[in-house]
């Protein structure tokens, strides 16, 4: 998926030659996102889920297909529309997958497992990332569409692999009722939101898993201009805290999975949270005090590098124990449904620096937007301290 979203980003400059045709393609691969996932919730309760995994990705395939196999017609050959339509289904598609995908795995693992098991998901989410986006440059080079190719024989053997495996079948709702589909889509999601709503204990975790998100994507986005106002090197020289949080996040999805099951939960995600917060209030402060200082001046840079470490580190100790509590505190009914839920919010987290992160810097400033962050954050694990002995306390148990 990764892989396609990186080649579609080169095919479409490559198609219109601007960077808007590159933002419009990257809109039409976003939009599914934005408004599909409670239906995909709802079709994965209704609907066997390794079923819904393995034809989404089949779909997917024979999609993908279609952006080399257009070039064989003459009218499409350099048109950009066709590409955005094609974009458009291949995300739409894909939505259908991760809540079904979320809600299958607390059937196939005991509970002590599953942060183990959000650890690996949490691994193979940056590995994708990192390796969708070195090898679809390479391969383009090759030839522009190869990479589909690639990625439809890739989505084949994963459903092929899904074919095969053993995954216990959840019971599908079935629907008896008297209702219009319309009127039967909203009153699942309402009962999903009441589930949520209806447990403290995972509206903590749903609104943390949220906020990290968000977070983690403001400082990607911040990233090139933080590096040329705060830290005083050039934008593309961003990979100085990027591949160190990266190589953060890995580290902690190891750490996380082999020895986070005999910590407890409640202590962790708090103490992710403070940690996380004091790094970003460090990182927008430290560097200007580095600057005054002629003898100082060159720590600046590896001071971001160490930093960036840190909040790699703290990322996934606040994604990985949030994910899990999702999982063991939600039914097998409303699984799909909640997780749904999450990814709808997880997308608006991930539009909305697009969207918002550029003008909060450009009026407040790049340190400012990020010190404010880290105070959200501080603020956010003073909440979770106070509820957290009321709350996790059953989950301890």
């Amino acid at each position: 998926d990764k892989f396609v979203m990186f080649s579609l980003i080169i095919l479409a400059y490559n198609l219109g030659g601007a960077n808007t045709t590159v933002a419009v393609t990257l809109l039409s691969y976003t939009l599914p996102a934005l408004f599909l996932p409670p239906f995909a919730g709802v079709f994965a309760d209704r609907h066997n889920r390794r079923t819904t995994m393995i034809w989404t990705n089949l779909g997917r395939a024979a999609i993908v297909t279609l952006i080399p196999l257009s070039q064989l017609v003459p009218v499409l050959r350099g048109d950009i529309y066709h590409l955005l339509v094609i974009t458009f289904a291949f995300s739409a598609l894909g939505q259908f997958f991760s809540p079904a995908e979320a809600a299958a795995i607390p059937t196939l693992l005991p509970r002590k497992a599953l942060l183990t098991a959000n650890s690996m998901v949490l691994l193979s989410m940056v590995l994708s990332l990192l390796l969708g986006g070195a090898l679809a440059p390479i391969f383009s080079r090759v030839d522009v569409y190869l990479p589909y190719w690639m990625a439809a024989g890739g989505f084949a053997i994963a459903g092929g692999l899904i074919a095969l495996a053993t995954i216990p079948t959840n019971k599908p709702r079935l629907d008896h009722s008297t209702r219009s589909n319309a009127q039967q889509l909203i009153l699942e999601v309402r009962e999903a939101i009441d589930f949520l709503r209806g447990s403290t204990m995972l509206m903590i975790a749903f609104a943390q898993l949220t906020l990290t998100v968000l977070v983690l994507f403001m400082m990607f986005t911040l990233a090139p201009a933080y590096v040329k106002t705060v830290i005083g090197i050039q934008p593309q020289d961003s990979y100085v805290i990027l591949v160190p949080a990266t190589i953060g996040a890995v580290t902690s999805a190891f750490v996380v999975g082999q020895f986070g099951r005999s910590m407890s939960r409640a202590r962790l995600l708090v103490i992710s949270l403070v940690a996380t917060g004091l790094t970003l209030l460090l990182l927008a402060s430290v560097p200007f005090g580095l600057r005054h200082f002629d003898f100082l001046a060159d720590l600046t840079r590896y001071f971001a590098a160490i930093f960036g470490l840190l909040l790699g580190l703290e990322f996934g100790a606040l994604l990985i124990p949030s994910l899990t509590v999702l999982q063991e505190q939600t039914t097998d009914e409303v699984r799909g449904r909640i997780f749904s839920l999450f990814f709808l919010a997880y997308n608006g987290a991930t539009a909305l620096p697009i969207l918002a992160a550029a003008a909060l810097a450009d009026a407040f400033g790049t340190a400012e937007v990020i010190g404010g962050l880290g105070v959200i954050l501080l603020l956010a694990a003073g909440a979770a301290a106070r509820a957290g002995s009321r709350v996790y306390g059953a989950l301890e148990k």
